[in-house]
């Protein structure tokens, strides 16, 4: 497959998770969150779609960048990208933890075992690609900022 076709899978992919993630939240963003208390550094909702997008689109691209090494060092790449499919699932999953089944500690235990696997993608992806691994800075900062964000969330409606 042509290097730039693996790109467009992998960002495929990922906005693929992150709309079928936000079908999850829709719900949830009109009956049970507007009720319950949150912090004042929370942002308004509708920054979420817009970071989100940008998110996962430079996920897609590192992951693709990282895919385009495969020959070099089979082994770590595939480790690289196990690591990636795996935070790519628990990405999907706080979603449903947090919005789907309003259970805010299940997705704050979930969210912190989140970044830490994506903070390994980021280290395996640095081996590999250290312009791949760049990529994943933003993910990761939103994602540490996330988890503050749910804890807060968590404290205040506990």
């Amino acid at each position: 497959m042509n290097k730039y076709l693996k790109i467009i899978y992998c960002v495929a992919i990922c906005l693929a998770v992150g709309y079928l993630s936000s079908n999850v939240t829709q719900s949830s963003i009109t009956t049970w969150y507007p009720e319950i208390k949150k912090p004042s550094f929370n942002p308004p909702n509708w920054v979420f779609a817009p970071v989100w997008t940008m998110l996962f689109i430079l996920m897609g691209i590192a992951a693709g960048m990282v895919w385009n090494k495969l020959e070099t060092n089979k082994e770590l790449v595939k480790k690289g990208l196990l690591f990636f499919t795996v935070q790519l699932l628990l990405n999907a999953l706080w979603s449903y933890l947090f919005f789907g089944l309003n259970n805010i500690l299940l997705a704050l235990i979930e969210i912190i075992l989140l970044w830490l696997i994506i903070y390994e993608t980021y280290h395996i992806f640095k081996q590999i690609d250290k312009r791949a691994s760049y990529l994943l800075i933003p993910y990761l900062a939103w994602v540490g900022f996330a988890t503050i964000l749910t804890g807060s969330i968590y404290w205040l409606n506990r």
